[in-house]
């Protein structure tokens, strides 16, 4: 058999009642596939056969015997129905003559540039998915600038002083041990022990050395 010059991607669907082929887009995979051949062998293997249901095992064994047959001699009548398939699927396909692939021409074939878009690529597409995906790059970057300024730990006490809730106390003042609560049960005394600066009067947080409204070292 000469040598076929198409697609390499192809399935061969043949059986013994005919022949047929499907054929895929080099590039992309999309396929055609061609017009069942019937095999006159394979129909005369299949009559035999369905007599030998009705006539008994003789003409059953005809029908296996004609279907051997046509295994055996049937090369040449493949061949021509895979000839006939590959012009039949060359008219749905485009050959690149820079890289040799049949593609097809919905999605692989740049009309503009009479090549393939795996050798000639749209310009069009390229920058429209160039775009997207700056796009994407760009919303990424955003977003993990905006995480990097978002303080989620605002409320969270970092102090010496705090505690796991539930875990025990002891009292400032007195040093008991205790549940919990805004009082000592044994002195009576705030469990937390506020502390002011004393220029301005403000608040001071656990441990602070500064005043953070007057500035003035804390002793």
């Amino acid at each position: 058999m000469a040598m076929i010059r198409f697609t390499a991607n192809h399935d061969d669907l043949s059986t013994d009642r005919g022949y047929q082929f499907k054929f895929y887009c080099d590039k992309c995979g999309n396929g055609f596939m061609s017009e069942f051949q019937t095999s006159l062998m394979g129909t005369g293997s299949s009559l035999l056969r369905a007599a030998g249901g009705f006539l008994g095992d003789v003409f059953s064994r005809a029908g296996n015997s004609a279907y051997e047959i046509q295994r055996a001699i049937g090369g040449k009548a493949h061949d021509q129905a895979f000839s006939a398939a590959v012009e039949e699927a060359k008219q749905h396909f485009h050959q690149c003559t820079r890289c040799g692939k049949w593609v097809c021409p919905e999605v692989c074939w740049n009309g503009k540039a009479g090549l393939c878009e795996g050798c000639a690529p749209d310009m069009e597409e390229e920058m429209a998915a160039g775009r997207a995906q700056a796009m994407a790059q760009a919303a990424q970057e955003q977003l993990h600038e905006k995480a990097r300024k978002t303080d989620y730990v605002k409320d969270v006490d970092m102090s010496r002083e705090a505690k796991p809730a539930g875990a025990p106390l002891n009292c400032p003042h007195c040093g008991e041990r205790v549940a919990g609560g805004k009082f000592c049960p044994s002195c009576g005394k705030q469990m937390r022990q506020e502390k002011f600066c004393d220029q301005c009067g403000a608040q001071l947080a656990a441990g602070a050395k500064f005043c953070p409204e007057c500035g003035k070292k804390q002793g």
